[in-house]
């Protein structure tokens, strides 16, 4: 079976995704060829009476109890950095990188899920407060036990992902190559991005494609690749930042192209990410069979030559 290029968000399962409907959907997902597993150590605390994350972990955690062997089919990626220090205190107040916190999570987070090694293993948002090198070390310790196999940075600066890549060579460690940040074929105005979104560097820029197109090590992961439903529903308006004629004119080609081929927006923007130059790997977070199969649609869908160039020319 051909690899699908496409990671299911798990974000919202154990807290506004019941558990029923969460192990139908990880279930159906990986049936149909599904690999990535996508969530954090946070999550999601803003849903939670506690005000504390944990609860996808936990799910993900009885998932894999109840599907013996399902393990080995899945690669699984989770997240440190983000989780409040009390209720009420993000965004100010995290755990950050340190390596006690780091160290602290990782147990956490294979206690919680019921495994022995996390696949891909992101720092979720920078942590200035703490050396870098502190940071690099404390991940590199983990790679070289095991515990986590690959190192990805999510909501950071370009310039603080190569300068983590050198420490990681000087101090003789595994260096991040993953990057996971939000993006879709609709793009906000310039330096309004703050605005939309809650990280100002969590997103894919153009510097960020020319990065990973020339270091082809380096996977890039998208979040929110379907701008939370806002291409299918009228009740999901795109945020004002969006509101500007290349919007307009994109949205005009993507109807085009989705009616030449007889699919939906979602599917047309899927197969776009990840069939471009460098192929971008969408987290698509799905609370319905109908929405996942929308999605692995996309996934195995090639846009020809000719309808990708249609989708490229407008800004």
């Amino acid at each position: 079976m051909t690899e699908l290029r496409i990671a299911l968000g798990a974000m919202e399962f154990g807290t506004r995704i019941d558990e029923q409907t969460s192990f139908a959907l990880l279930d159906e997902y990986v049936d149909a060829g599904g690999e990535w597993i996508d969530t954090a150590n946070c999550y999601a605390f803003w849903k939670h009476e506690s005000g504390r994350g944990g609860q996808s972990e936990e799910l993900l955690g009885r998932w894999f109890a109840a599907r013996p062997g399902v393990r080995e089919r899945v690669k699984l990626a989770t997240k440190v950095g983000c989780e409040p220090l009390w209720p009420g205190s993000f965004p100010e107040h995290t755990e950050g990188l340190t390596e006690q916190a780091i160290d602290t999570a990782v147990e956490t987070s294979l206690r919680r899920m019921g495994v022995d090694h996390i696949d891909l293993y992101w720092a979720h948002r920078d942590d200035l407060s703490t050396p870098l090198e502190e940071t690099v070390a404390a991940f590199g310790k983990h790679a070289a036990a095991g515990t986590i196999g690959r190192i990805g940075l999510s909501n950071y600066a370009l310039w603080r992902v190569e300068r983590a890549r050198g420490l990681a060579e000087q101090q003789g460690v595994m260096g991040p190559t993953a990057l996971q940040m939000r993006y879709s074929y609709l793009q906000p105005r310039p330096f309004v991005r703050d605005n939309a979104h809650d990280h100002r560097f969590g997103w894919i820029t153009d510097e960020m494609l020319d990065y990973a197109d020339r270091n082809t090590e380096q996977d890039l992961f998208a979040y929110s690749p379907l701008m939370s439903g806002g291409y299918e529903r009228e009740d999901r308006p795109f945020h004002q930042a969006f509101d500007h004629p290349g919007t307009t004119r994109r949205l005009e080609a993507l109807d085009k192209v989705a009616a030449e081929l007889g699919v939906t927006r979602n599917e047309a923007v899927l197969a776009w990410l990840i069939g471009g130059s460098p192929s971008i790997i969408p987290i698509v977070g799905m609370s319905t069979p109908t929405y996942l199969r929308t999605a692995l649609s996309g996934a195995r869908l090639t846009l020809p030559t000719t309808l990708r160039a249609e989708l490229d020319e407008p800004w």
